[in-house]
């Protein structure tokens, strides 16, 4: 009889550690090889809030009744009876949930203070709320970090003078320096500015100004070539850096043809001098906000500024170079839910660049 309530017992306590697990968002399934699999799905605690106080909002409550009496066809329920409005979370007006979902994604180190434009197109991918427009374009407004650091941007005046238009990723670039910049404890002074035209992926490289070109062709073998391969042609200033024998040398044996922009003529790397502009607001913001070297925050700051929308291509150039947002703690993008798998996300992100 003991044996019995023992075995019943440990049948209990098998129950609360599965029940445990699956408030963790683990799941157990069957496999077919006869054992037991373990699949975990972790979210942004931000999604999870979203979906878990829907129903506190009275208005969404609204929307879920009209969409089962098939009132409105814009609102669709989902999984565990999730509102959704063409695909996007509806986010409650409970508990400052909106105001958190704006504090994470203008202020966190994954997003550095973008502006409204950018920062509604980021955000609109996921969620949607009753005038999200406007309260993000308030949001920004009132933050006294963006009145300190942004700069105003204005296009260069006259005619513009167009280069031919790149026809695959990481073919053509460009290629600037941020200079005088503080000496870090790395003895970092400058930041090297490299951009593919075609999706506007960007990698900001700290470096020495007074670097020697061969340690010039080393970074860009580690860094460049070793993720994009060797580009067909670079643009790039008459800096001494790219004006050396060995330099060119070096470009010639991987095979691409070194171009030189035209002084008084940014339409011929004005892609660098743009990103270099967005660069330099965010360098400012971080030193404002976090602290600290700025070579330390410049790894985030990449990740800022390839996973932010670009009216240019209209999307975020991670999208356009592997055919999706790359997932971030913010929350931005749900891994599984809205993904193209397959060519047809090559043909798709293609056809927007």
């Amino acid at each position: 009889m003991d044996s019995v309530s023992h075995v019943e017992e440990q049948k209990r306590e098998l129950a609360r550690d599965v029940h445990r697990l699956a408030q963790l968002g683990v799941r157990l399934e069957d496999s077919p090889k006869e054992g037991v699999m373990v699949r975990h799905n972790s979210e942004s605690s931000v999604v999870v809030d979203v979906k878990s106080k829907q129903h506190l909002d009275p208005i969404l409550m609204e929307l879920k009744e009209s969409v089962l009496n098939k009132a409105i066809e814009t609102f669709s329920q989902g999984k565990y009876g999730v509102l959704r409005h063409q695909g996007r979370l509806c986010v409650p007006d409970v508990d400052g949930l909106r105001e958190k979902i704006l504090e994470e994604a203008h202020g966190s180190r994954y997003s550095i203070h973008p502006g409204a434009t950018k920062m509604y197109h980021d955000l609109r991918e996921i969620y949607w709320w009753n005038g999200m427009k406007r309260d993000i374009a308030k949001f920004v407004a009132r933050c006294s970090n963006c009145q300190q650091v942004k700069a105003e941007q204005q296009g260069p005046g006259g005619l513009t003078q167009d280069i031919d238009i790149p026809t695959w990723k990481w073919e053509e670039v460009n290629m600037d320096f941020v200079v005088g910049l503080p000496r870090t404890c790395r003895q970092h002074d400058s930041i090297w500015v490299i951009v593919d035209r075609f999706t506007k992926s960007t990698h900001f490289l700290p470096v020495k100004i007074s670097y020697p070109a061969k340690d010039y062709a080393k970074l860009y073998i580690k860094e460049i070539v070793k993720l994009h391969g060797a580009p067909l042609s670079i643009i790039s200033d008459k800096g001494a850096q790219f004006t050396s024998h060995f330099w060119k040398s070096f470009q010639s044996g991987l095979g691409t043809q070194v171009k030189f922009s035209t002084a008084f003529h940014p339409q011929t790397d004005g892609q660098a001098e743009r990103t270099i502009q967005t660069l330099e607001d965010n360098l400012r913001a971080c030193v404002i906000d976090f602290k600290g070297n700025w070579d330390d925050h410049l790894p985030l700051i990449e990740f800022s500024y390839n996973n932010s929308y670009h009216s240019s291509i209209a999307m975020v150039p991670f999208e356009a170079l592997y055919g999706r947002r790359c997932r971030s703690p913010v929350g931005w993008f749900e891994v599984g839910e809205f993904a193209l798998l397959g060519p047809e996300v090559v043909y798709e992100s293609t056809k927007k660049v």
